[in-house]
């Protein structure tokens, strides 16, 4: 074959490869044009290709849906409806602090030098929304227990002067209310219906945000765990935090007293705690769930306070090792009974000392500090179920808490 023919050949089977390769294109690969894409057309030829292996079109596109039909799906819905509700919260409270003295506190300098203590204006922030049409505002009592001077201000930037109803320490809720009517709220929702790794929504006013352009910062995560109770250096002494809901939706400083919305729109829990080395979120927040709330808020509405004045008649220890061997207990668990006061709330219950309770109100008990956390959260007539151990034997015994008398 001359050179020239074998020219003319080479080319030839190119022009057809070439040729060949522009149809099967057109077949099988990406449309350039966009006019002319037409949806799931590459996956359907990846379906005929590997059909024992891929899901059809319709199976798709129901997973598809079930995940996010569109931008604004449940959580954006939810985040719409609520917003116009969640308020930030500016307080001023007046705190009374003490100069150094080389001598400390010693009465004895003191009167020669005088109390040298003087008061501040501290200023405040954090979080709230509101529960009726009316004015009713819910927020943490560490946020505004102790203002004396509280702001509310609103999505659509007017402000408004705001009376502190009640609060209550042990359980750090506090209501507040301002003057209006028909302003936008939150309905309460059921926290005994929350389920572990469902999408929940947080909003606020993290870092006083809320005040640069008067909307609340939406962060969304899960419900990372339910019903836990946050124990010794998890708490305060003064607050209780029990049956609390976990999740890792972002909580920041100024967050505190913000709801926690379900995809419905719903509030479940009032965010009140988070766990930080440095007061910035690390996934670990807490909300105070709204069923508890719902009672707190019942009693606040009608007396300004939670009734909490009532008394136990007897002490009580944590049990340690050296407890736990002299009564053959399996582990150094539980709390034991040392003294009950005569015609106390406790000995007409049947307490004994050396009684080693296990168990209060269905929960299993620990040590001290998760029995104060129950009575703690109980209110003047409660009674209260509780397992003991004594002389070997399990019975069950009713405390009922008795006002306490003068």
């Amino acid at each position: 074959m001359t050179t020239r023919r074998r020219v003319l050949w080479i080319g030839f089977s190119l022009v057809i490869a070439l040729g060949a390769g522009v149809v099967i294109g057109r077949g099988l690969g990406v449309p350039t044009n966009k006019a002319e894409r037409s949806p799931g057309e590459n996956d359907r030829a990846f379906a005929a290709a590997f059909p024992a292996s891929y899901a059809d079109e319709q199976q798709r596109d129901s997973i598809a849906a079930s995940v996010s039909s569109s931008r604004r799906n449940a959580i954006t819905q939810a985040v719409g409806r609520a917003s116009g509700a969640v308020v930030g919260i500016n307080v001023v409270e007046l705190r009374r602090y003490r100069q150094w003295s080389p001598w400390g506190d010693d009465p004895f300098f003191r009167q020669f030098f005088g109390d040298r203590t003087y008061t501040q204006r501290v200023q405040g922030l954090g979080s709230g929304f509101l529960i009726s049409a009316d004015g009713y505002v819910l927020t943490n009592d560490h946020v505004a227990g102790n203002a004396k001077e509280i702001t509310i201000t609103m999505t659509d930037g007017k402000t408004y002067d705001a009376k502190l109803v009640g609060t209550d320490q042990v359980s750090d809720v506090a209501l507040l209310k301002i003057e209006g009517s028909g302003l936008p709220y939150l309905r309460l929702g059921n926290s005994d219906d929350v389920i572990i790794g469902e999408w929940v929504i947080a909003l606020g006013n993290p870092f006083g945000l809320f005040q640069i352009n008067d909307k609340p910062t939406v962060t969304v995560g899960v419900v990372s765990n339910a019903d836990v109770n946050l124990r010794g250096g998890e708490q305060s002494d003064e607050r209780i935090y029990r049956g609390m809901i976990q999740t890792d939706a972002a909580i920041n400083s100024g967050n505190s007293g913000g709801p926690l919305l379900n995809t419905l729109g719903e509030v479940i829990g009032v965010n009140s705690v988070i766990y930080s080395p440095n007061q910035g979120n690390i996934g670990l927040g807490f909300a105070i769930p709204v069923n508890r709330v719902k009672r707190v808020v019942t009693e606040l509405k009608a007396n300004g306070k939670v009734d909490r004045d009532y008394w136990v008649g007897m002490q009580v220890q944590s049990v340690d090792q050296r407890i736990a061997q002299y009564f053959k207990l399996d582990k150094a668990e539980g709390v034991i009974v040392t003294e009950v006061e005569r015609g106390g709330p406790a000995e007409k219950a049947g307490f004994r000392a050396e009684d080693i309770i296990i168990e209060a109100n269905g929960e299993r008990i620990y040590d001290d500090a998760s029995l104060y956390g129950i009575v703690y959260d109980a209110h003047v007539g409660d009674t209260i179920p509780i397992r003991v151990i004594r002389g070997g034997d399990t019975r069950t015994l009713s405390l009922t808490l008795k006002r306490k008398t003068t």
